[in-house]
């Protein structure tokens, strides 16, 4: 009887045993699928100009979901308008060996040396709403900066008679989007026989420095038709500078993003029109981009021409932005649910 007792014990003791081996053996195997997932996984490493525009926040958010929906990790950094530090966060995602560098540059022509740096390193560098110059960039993604001057012209020749006069109070010089939308602005307003009394550029896209010139150049503002600002938070500067004067409505005023600001004075009459420029459609965009060049896959869509960026002709992104005044600001704003009714029409009784 203990014999069997005996037998049966050591049995048992076998059994748990085999149970054990086989459970450390499946936790091993476990543990190197997990490891393999790991390294598989797609990095992209994002630097920002920085967030005091109020459109990056948004860009921001749906670029990380749409890359995280695709299966990648985006590493977001805030150069805070610095190009040093800017610069110092290239350098970091080389060392991190990410996959892809996306960029919204400080300054167009500063970062050619530590994307070569990039390149070396195989990492693919897609420039984000901002072109980069005389770089061995992969990929410009924007809208079409063109046009957006274009929009910007065509508002005020409408409501402007031949011989007007316009301000432009422009963003950063080092921004290479800004002279597209100026010479673009500046065409419409010769074609249309608008005169440009004057203009000035916010270093950094201060907008601050906007309600400056606005305080500094009373008389000159006083005899203008128009002020042409470069983005909706260089036109809020603008605008109180000139309710101070107490003539806000009184001159035209224009800006690009659709700003919830923007869209209030807009519907409240202190500003004439914005450009909107759907900001989900390219940040999403772009991270369908990111991640298809970190699985090296070529890029395509009805959506992709080309432009020199002072280097070489590389594929370019370009996406259309769209007018918005008061006629149509339901249906532009509002029913795409970029902002909701109540915000828009907060101050309208």
């Amino acid at each position: 009887m203990r014999k069997i007792k005996s037998k049966i014990i050591t049995l048992l003791l076998l059994v748990c045993m085999m149970a054990m081996l086989g459970g450390c053996e499946k936790n091993e195997t476990s543990a190197v699928v997990n490891s393999e997932k790991e390294e598989e996984k797609l990095s992209i490493g994002m630097s920002f100009d920085s967030f005091v525009i109020e459109r990056w926040a948004r860009d921001r958010d749906i670029f990380v979901q749409a890359a995280k929906e695709m299966g990648a990790e985006v590493n977001v950094q805030n150069a805070n308008g610095d190009v040093e530090t800017q610069r110092e966060q290239i350098s970091y995602f080389i060392q991190k060996k990410v996959d892809v560098i996306v960029i919204v540059c400080i300054d167009s022509d500063a970062l050619s040396d530590v994307i070569k740096s990039a390149k070396d390193a195989d990492i693919k560098v897609i420039a984000y709403d901002r072109l980069i110059n005389n770089a061995d960039i992969d990929l410009y993604i924007s809208f079409d900066n063109e046009m957006v001057g274009t929009l910007m012209g065509e508002s005020l020749a409408k409501n402007i008679p031949k011989g007007g006069r316009v301000i432009m109070v422009g963003g950063s010089p080092l921004d290479n989007n800004v002279p597209m939308v100026e010479n673009a602005f500046e065409k419409v307003m010769k074609d249309n026989g608008i005169n440009i009394m004057g203009r000035m550029h916010c270093d950094g896209w201060r907008a601050e420095l906007a309600a400056d010139y606005i305080y500094s150049n009373r008389d000159k503002v006083s005899e203008c038709d128009a002020i042409m600002c470069g983005n909706d938070n260089v036109a809020s500067q603008v605008v109180n500078a000139l309710a101070v004067q107490r003539i806000a409505g009184k001159i035209l005023v224009t800006g690009q993003d659709a700003d919830l600001e923007a869209c209030q004075r807009i519907v409240e009459g202190t500003q004439i029109m914005t450009v909107y420029k759907p900001v989900e459609k390219l940040a999403h965009r772009a991270a369908e981009c990111a991640v298809a060049m970190a699985e090296g896959k070529e890029i395509s869509g009805s959506d992709l021409d080309t432009i020199n960026n002072g280097k070489k002709d590389l594929p370019f992104v370009k996406l259309e932005p769209v007018m918005v005044t008061k006629e149509n600001m339901d249906e532009v704003i509002i029913d795409s649910g970029f902002h909701s009714r109540d915000e828009v029409y907060l101050n309208i009784k």
